[in-house]
């Protein structure tokens, strides 16, 4: 997955003027660059750590304007990047992420809105993907976007300090797009760009991972960064 996700960025201005970071969690193959003009960095750790911990690493060896967060299993059939840099042409805006769908072209639900847990209990009951914004067809502003593909202001990701590492995995994206929030940023889904996402979803499949996500999501649910979200969201404007 990586090596096709690598080929995608290849072809794209932004990826061969950057900076492309790779980590490997875990033992694995060695990696080549598709393109000697993709300027790609292999970080191997000694020990796994988890996906803020990761990232943090990353942002914090990256040099650019610009932080970007993508899963290995993305595809981009096309260049996402000019329209989620227009969408943070704003220094308001702190994150941006592109429409995301399937691979069989279906919406997926990477825009999403702060729920409560007795929301998340009924989805869960519910069963199926449910979009929280089903009739999305231009730029606008999610409560959250998911982390599987996330562009960031770097004076946004940094003010707020990254993402939290207490969070091995899940949760880490909303926590940090509530953060953000909480600092006065907005967080916008730019329609205009797409990417293909060919979900694991492991946590329904795994024990382990599904073990996970509960953990994640009661560490998010009794922060304080839960409480003042909800609260700003029971504020009268």
């Amino acid at each position: 997955m990586v090596a096709r996700l690598l080929a995608d960025l290849a072809r794209f201005p932004a990826a061969r003027e950057g900076e492309v970071i790779v980590t490997h969690n875990v033992p694995e193959p060695a990696l080549e660059a598709p393109s000697a003009a993709l300027p790609l960095r292999v970080v191997r750790n000694a020990a796994r750590r988890g996906f803020g911990a990761n990232h943090n690493a990353a942002f914090a060896a990256a040099r650019g304007g610009f932080f970007c967060v993508l899963n290995p299993d993305i595809r981009l059939p096309h260049d996402p990047f000019p329209a989620l840099l227009e969408a943070l042409a704003s220094a308001s805006v702190g994150v941006a992420a592109p429409l995301v769908v399937g691979p069989d072209g279906a919406l997926e639900d990477n825009a999403r809105r702060f729920h409560t847990p007795l929301a998340l209990v009924r989805r869960a009951i519910a069963r199926g993907v449910r979009l929280d914004y089903p009739d999305a067809a231009g730029p606008f502003s999610p409560d959250w976007v998911a982390g599987m593909f996330m562009l960031f202001r770097r004076e946004a990701f940094a003010r707020v300090g990254g993402f939290d590492e207490r969070y091995f995995l899940y949760y880490e994206d909303v926590d940090v797009c509530a953060r953000l929030r909480l600092a006065g940023y907005d967080v916008r889904l730019a329609a205009g760009a797409r990417a293909v996402h060919d979900a694991q979803r492991r946590s329904h499949r795994d024990p382990r991972y599904f073990a996970a996500h509960l953990r994640s999501a009661l560490r998010y649910f009794s922060s304080p960064t839960y409480a003042g979200i909800m609260s700003r969201a029971r504020t009268p404007r």
